[in-house]
Order: structure tokens, then sequence, then C-alpha cells
């Protein structure tokens, strides 16, 4: 880009000037003087709405402060009866209307299904079998548990669960503390994760949890049935003593293990190794926001994971971090929020010494090798009442392979997807009545079920920021930031021709790329709307265009300085970038605002809503229609029509989608907003369509 252009950050901070207030974020002295000229009028307009009216980090910066303001302060309870009491209460809570929100109630409450395919060569002292089992009907997972070779009474055990390694099961480090836990005297039960080892597939990634949750069934539940199966399993075990099991695992396994241990009481001692974080951390560095698995909806209002490793007390749990992870999960920054400020839980029932922090050194990276190994076998020891362990016997000789502990799965095995799908098979909505009384009624309910389904909050204008105005070729402009109550801010560009009237109707227009790509052409939206002689006000709603804190696509991908220059060696480097790929910021702020208690659609939605009512106010149109660009606002403006119908004159869609069922074979994070929990159960393009009367709706569909 030239230096003598206007550039979108040197736009910001010259308007920021212009309208009396310079925006967070953004340095207090200009580039360069620029002024916008254009030689005709379409130029002129294309140039006004290719500007960006705010930074990715302002935007970052207000969805932050939002979240904040969202965090609840952890319970003060008296005693420990009056925390055990309300442990029970938030298990019983999060199980129920959280974690197995929508899930069948014959697959949650089954028995354990297992295969026992049989042992396999193992090294002297213990055995190694293979396992298959079932997580739901028709997706299977396999396991490997090794067992001491003469147990000579009931045994302890752990639950040894896998992070984001594509070895899964046979990652050496996991081998090899399985290996020593069996030589130990206990039992050691291996689990695959899902899109790792065996199960490996472009349909168990992680993300394709939305998948579930659009059709109406958490994400978290699929994975916390795949973990709660080898528990069962373990306490079933004629040779496992029930009272003495334990789970541990790096990364997403320390997600896996404080899930399950907070959450089944049979856990009698957890060990968390660099993978799990606060809410105030996750909204602090964006860094310490997991994959879909670790956000249900609503995990935040009653349990965020400083509650849940509150809810550990009294039970033996030992905190490990690196002091120079690479992903930035470093011990200085967790402890505070999931060791200093749980510690008092513990203290309750005088068991304080059962919590423990280790921050690891010696390598200091995101690991679970020798020195964590090594306390892991300590702790485990101690509090199962069996001879200390402090040091780990040397078994790199009898690790095995991947193919050596390769079980095997069904060829028409399903996955994540697929459980999505079969879900959605069995949906069944009540049709659209004819009856005119009866669709009084629908119409009715079915508005009050989406406001319950996108949490429909209303919002209203605090303060319309012009950031700069025009008038030329015949065309007058202004540009807004527009903030509403609740802090959060959607951007627009007002358009107008000079010969009509001031209240001539008005035409919002949406784009899914934002209004940026909305061009000025003589054929295009917004000139055909000016020769009508309407006026068109052109919307960035939160998550899209210039109110996204996404960097553009076309970039690219963004890495802060932080991690090239402080926390990544270049090795890393490749490995970092990978995995920012798969976390734009909307995404995971998507995340984080649903684990709150809101919907990204809901909020978007009241946006639309609230900009109508302004405009309405300041312009005095004599109606209001919208213009939406693809898939993300066409929903958007239809949840809006629904809402309140009596808003819009008129709704017109190109480049929608048929039916929500399109977003089951589209990822996540190319629509964080639309995979809003029960949606594609409740609801679809057609019905919601229909809760827009009196609107006038029209969509041009994609192919």
């Amino acid at each position: 880009m030239s230096d003598t252009g206007f550039t979108r950050r040197g736009f910001l901070q010259s308007s920021s000037f212009l309208a009396g207030a310079a925006l967070a974020g953004t340095s207090a002295t200009l580039r360069k003087p620029a002024v916008v000229r254009a030689e005709t009028g379409t130029n002129e307009m294309g140039t006004v709405l290719k500007l960006r009216l705010q930074s990715e980090d302002v935007v970052e910066s207000q969805i932050r402060e939002y979240l904040m303001n969202r965090v609840r302060p952890l319970p003060k309870p008296k005693n420990a009866s009056e925390w055990t009491s309300e442990e029970k209460r938030l298990r019983k809570h999060l199980l129920d209307n959280v974690i197995f929100h929508g899930w069948p109630e014959e697959w949650v409450t089954s028995q354990p299904k297992f295969e026992d395919l049989g042992p396999i060569p193992s090294g002297k002292g213990y055995r190694q079998r293979k396992l298959r089992y079932e997580i739901v009907p028709g997706f299977f997972t396999t396991a490997i548990l090794r067992e001491p070779e003469s147990p000579s009474s009931k045994c302890p055990a752990t639950i040894n669960v896998n992070g984001h390694d594509p070895n899964g099961k046979a990652t050496k480090y996991e081998q090899k503390r399985c290996i020593n836990n069996a030589l130990q005297g206990m039992y050691a039960l291996s689990l695959e994760w899902m899109n790792m080892g065996e199960m490996a597939r472009p349909e168990n990634d992680h993300w394709n949890g939305c998948h579930l949750d659009l059709v109406g069934a958490s994400a978290t539940g699929l994975f916390y049935l795949a973990i709660r199966r080898g528990l069962d399993y373990l306490c079933q075990h004629p040779n496992i003593d029930a009272g003495k099991i334990g789970i541990t695992g790096l990364s997403g396994g320390a997600w896996q293990t404080i899930i399950m241990a907070a959450l089944d009481e049979r856990i009698a001692a957890a060990i968390p190794a660099c993978g799990y974080f606060s809410f105030t951390s996750a909204i602090e560095r964006n860094s310490d926001v997991g994959d879909k698995e670790y956000h249900p909806h609503d995990l935040f209002i009653d349990g965020d994971y400083s509650v849940l490793t509150a809810m550990m007390a009294p039970r033996p749990t030992l905190m490990i971090y690196g002091a120079v992870d690479e992903y930035g999960l470093r011990a200085p920054l967790q402890k505070p929020h999931l060791y200093d400020e749980i510690k008092p839980f513990f203290r309750l029932y005088g068991k304080q010494d059962n919590f423990v922090w280790h921050e690891n050194l010696d390598p200091g990276t995101h690991n679970y090798e020798l020195d964590n190994r090594q306390q892991s076998y300590a702790f485990f020891t101690k509090h199962f009442g069996m001879k200390a362990v402090d040091h780990e016997i040397p078994v790199d000789s009898e690790l095995k392979t991947y193919e050596e502990l390769s079980v095997g799965l069904p060829q028409d095995n399903l996955t994540i997807t697929g459980v999505a799908k079969k879900l959605a098979a069995a949906i069944q909505r009540t049709p659209i009545p004819t009856d005119v009384s009866a669709k009084t009624k629908w119409l009715k309910d079915s508005r009050g079920r989406l406001k319950d389904v996108v949490r429909y909050a209303p919002v209203t204008m605090k303060h319309a920021w012009p950031l700069f105005s025009d008038r030329s070729q015949g065309v007058e402009t202004l540009a807004y930031r527009l903030q509403f109550n609740n802090d959060l801010n959607a951007t627009a560009v007002w358009l107008k021709s000079t010969n009509s009237a001031d209240n001539v109707p008005l035409a919002i227009l949406l784009n899914d790329k934002g209004t940026q790509s909305l061009g000025a052409e003589a054929e295009g939206p917004v000139a055909a709307h000016l020769n009508r002689g309407e006026q068109v006000l052109a919307v960035n709603l939160i998550f899209t265009g210039d109110a996204s804190p996404d960097y553009p696509t076309d970039e690219p991908i963004h890495v802060p300085e932080v991690y090239s220059k402080l926390l990544t060696s270049p090795a890393q480097m490749p490995g970092v970038i990978s995995w920012r790929k798969t976390r734009p910021p909307s995404a995971l702020y998507g995340l984080l605002l649903s684990a709150a208690g809101d919907r990204p659609l809901g909020m978007q939605a009241a946006q639309l809503i609230g900009v109508a009512n302004w405009a309405r106010e300041i312009y005095g149109p004599q109606a209001i229609s919208v213009e939406s660009v693809g898939i993300r606002n066409q929903v958007t403006a239809l949840v809006a029509a629904g809402l309140e119908p009596e808003h819009f004159s008129e709704l017109t869609v190109s480049d929608g989608m048929r039916s929500l069922s399109y977003l089951l074979d589209i990822p996540y994070q190319s629509a964080p907003d639309l995979f809003c929990l029960d949606l594609y159960k409740d609801f679809d393009i057609d019905s919601l369509a229909a809760l827009s009367e009196p609107t006038k709706v029209t969509q041009k569909f994609i192919e």
C-alpha cells in the first residue's frame, strides 16, 4: 500500500480526530494528513464505503470489556457443608442443563459397551489390552488398558486422556506414564480422543461440535460421554478399587481432566497439565480460549473453570503449568485464578495440602515430560495409599508404534458431524399452519421461542459517533460508529441524493463481506437505491466488516508479536501459525459470549433492530427495508424481522441458503454467529421467513 494513500489505520486515526474523540487502541499522532478526492460520484461513494471506520484492535477491546462485565465473582461459602451442598447443586445443574442439553436420555444413561480385543505383547511386570467402545449409538472409539501383571488385590486406576497430539494414545509420553502406572500397581486406561490417532477424520474436527449445537445437542456432551464411558468401565472392573480412580492429561487432556473430575465425584484425584484457564484469563488473552468443547453454552453463568476447580475440593488435585509454555498458558498467568483464589475452598475442609501447584521448569514448555510425569507418580501413589514413587522406570525400549497400538474401528463409524446429521434427521417441527387462528397462535408461540433461542435482548443507541461527512456529486454522506447501550458497536455509512426529500424510504444494506464490499457501481445496490430517490444506510453489525475483530482474510494469518518475540521459538512457530488459523477472534469470542449466556446471532439481530429504531428517529423515513447479501446476514435479518415484524417493510436476500441444514457441511469459523444452540432444531429458513409477516420477504438462494 502506498505511503501517500489512505490506510485503514490511518483513516481510523484521522476520523477519531474529526469526531473529536480518539478511539482506543490507536496512536495519538497522525501518520500523514490525507484528503479523499474523487472524480465521479460513484467513485467517491466507493471510496467512502471502503474506508475502515474502526480497527480490529478497537473492536476486540470493546468485546473484551463487554465480556469482562459478564464475569461473575466466585462463590463465598461460609463453611464446608455449605460448599458441599452448592457443589451438589452445581453438578446436577451443569450436567442436566448444560453438558447434556438436548441429548437423548437413553444415550446418556446407557451402560458402557466395551469390547476386549485381547492382549498385545508387553514388557515384564505389566500387560496391555486393546479395547473398543461405543460413545453413542453408531459412534465408536478405542482405548488401551495397561494392568499390573499380578494384581494381589483391588488396585487403584488412572484415566489418561490425550490432548491435541496426532499420535493419540500412541504418544510416547503417555505410553511411558501408563506403563509406569501399571508397574506401580495401578490399572491405566488410555482413551483415544476425537480427531486424534485412530479417530482422525475431517468430520471429527472438534470445531464441528458446532453442528451438534445447531441441531440442539450440546457439543460438550459428546466429549464428556466419551470420557465417562471409560470411568464407568473402570468402576465396573472386578480388579479395580472404584474409590481410587484418578485422571490426568496434557493440554486438551487437562480440559478433559477438570470437566470430568469436577462433575463426577467418582474421580478421587486429578492432575490437569497445561491446558485450561479461567473465564477472566480467556478474556484477557485469547490464547487462553480452547476449542469448541471447552465452551458449552451458558457454562460461565454458574460454572466457569475457576468454579469447576473449586468443585474439586477437598479431593486431591495437582495443577501443572509450564514456565515458558509456547502457547501462552504460562504458570504465572494461570496461578492467580486457578490456584490462589481456589485454595480457600480446600481450606474450608482443612485439606489445603490436597491442592498442589507445580510450575514446570524442565523443559517448562507445553509438556508432560519426565519432571511432570514424576510429579504425577508421587501424587497418585501418595493419595492412593501406595508405596511412594517419585522416579520413572525407563521403558523406552518397550514403547509400541502407532500401528501396534491400533485397535480398529467400524468402516461405517459415525463422526461428530455424522452424529449431528443423525440427530438432524430425527427433528420433527410443527408445520406452519394455514388456518388463520392456528397460524396466529403459531406466530406468537414461535416468536417467543425464537427470543429464547437467540437470547434476544433489545439494545438502544447510546451514542452515534459521527466520524466524517461529505457532500459531492449530488450525494451527501455521513459515517458513524454506532455505540449501543451495552457498549458494543456497529458501523454505518448513510447516503442520500441531495435532490431527495428528507423522509424518503431508507434501505439498510448488509453484506457478509462488510460494507466495504458493497461497491458503488452504477448498477450496484447503493446507486440503485439512490437513483430511486431512497436513503441508504450501509451497516456493519458486530462481527462483520469493520465491526469484526478479525483481520482481513486476504492478509497473512495475524500472529501477535509476543509469539515471535517471546513465547515461541522459530521451530515452534509453524505449529503456532497452524493453530491460529483455526482461531479467528470472531470464532473465539463467539464461544465466550455463548458460554456467558449470550448468542452472537441474537446480538446481531438486536443491533439491526436498534439501528432501524435509531434511523427512524434521526432520518424519519416513510419506510425501512433491509437488503442482505450472504448467509450470515440473511439469518440475522430474518431473525430480526421475525422478532419485530412491524419494523421493516421489505426484506430482500441475495446469496442466501434454502435451509439451515446447509450449515452442517461448512466449518464453524466461516459463520460463527449462525451456529446457535437449538436454532435448526426449532427453526428453518422457511419458518423464519413466515415469522417475518407482514414484512415482504424475497430470497435468492445460492445453488
